[in-house]
Order: C-alpha cells, then sequence, then structure tokens
C-alpha cells in the first residue's frame, strides 16, 4: 500500500501504462473480426478477440491485468479523499 498520495499516483500512472500498451492487442484482433469475409472463420476471429480481452482484463500467468489498475484506482481514490 502506498504511503503518500503521490506514491499512489505513480503506481496508478503506472498500471495505466501497463493496461494502455495492451490495448494494441485488442484493436489487432478486433481489426480480425472486422475485416473478416464471408468465407472466413468469424467465429474463430471472435474467440481470439474474446480471449486477447479477457487476458487484458484479467491478466495471464505473470500480471493482473486490468485488476491491478483497478485496485490503484482505489487505493489512490481513498487516499485522495482522506487528504
Amino acid at each position: 500500500m502506498a504511503k503518500s498520495l503521490e506514491e499512489a499516483r505513480e503506481k496508478l500512472e503506472d498500471e495505466y501504462g501497463q493496461i494502455r500498451r495492451k490495448f494494441d492487442r485488442i484493436h489487432e484482433a478486433f481489426d480480425q473480426v472486422v475485416s473478416a469475409g464471408m468465407e472466413d472463420d468469424v467465429y474463430g476471429r471472435l474467440k481470439h478477440l474474446e480471449d486477447v480481452v479477457k487476458e487484458v482484463r484479467d491478466g495471464g500467468i505473470v500480471g493482473s491485468g486490468a485488476n491491478g489498475h483497478r485496485r490503484a484506482l482505489k487505493e489512490y481514490e481513498e487516499l485522495k479523499q482522506s487528504q
């Protein structure tokens, strides 16, 4: 847990940056769905998009995904309100 509002903000910025960098993977998977033609495996592309979004949201083997940002945001907001 952060000891100061400044530390909490730095943690929040770090977590946010980690998530933002993963958005490209979501965009790429979404583009694959949008560009699918009549003879393409739309189901498979949607499943891949779903898997990518789930990994970014929940995290993988290493990392906490958006959960880390959610926790950092909560901590930051609590410290901000207490001051």
